[in-house]
């Protein structure tokens, strides 16, 4: 068991590794990216990274409060499904109803890492080798995808 220290010092070193070992990485369209805090341009419509003792997870949240608005991104993000798949390599998991860790209700498209322990140091190479491709994948498929979403800006 760590203390809440520990948790925090382990978290940070492990995220300050990651971006520094993406930060020579160009987005799609050549220019410098903060990988971590990844600004997709759109309200509401976020690239999560996030691991803890389980697992790990990479994704799209959509977190409009307003369900039929989200729900239409959602659907615009359905449109584009074989797209992403193609582009990531790989079949992501679809969740039009779920809840972030405040318990607000958000849709998702994210992919896992099971078992992975963001404590153990041990781990943190298959973390990087899970998040890296994935994101920039993601990077490459919203270079193109999010004119897509023009309408709903």
């Amino acid at each position: 068991m760590y203390s809440k220290t520990e948790v925090t010092q382990l978290r940070q070193a492990f995220w300050t590794t990651f971006g520094q070992y993406m930060q020579p990485v160009p987005s799609a369209e050549g220019v410098p990216t903060n990988w971590i805090n990844y600004k997709t341009g759109l309200k509401h419509v976020y690239f999560r990274l996030h691991a803890d003792g389980r697992h790990a997870t990479i994704g799209i949240e959509l977190t409009h409060p307003d369900s039929d608005i989200r729900e239409l991104f959602f659907e615009q993000f359905e449109a584009l499904k074989l797209v992403l798949h193609e582009t990531v390599g790989e079949q992501w998991i679809w969740e039009p109803a779920a809840e972030d860790a405040n318990g607000h209700s958000i849709s998702r498209i994210y992919q896992e890492l099971r078992p992975a322990n963001l404590f153990s140091r041990d781990d943190w190479p298959r973390l990087i080798s899970f998040f890296k491709p994935r994101l920039i994948a993601l990077d490459e498929f919203w270079s193109t995808a999010q004119y897509a979403f023009d309408e709903l800006r």
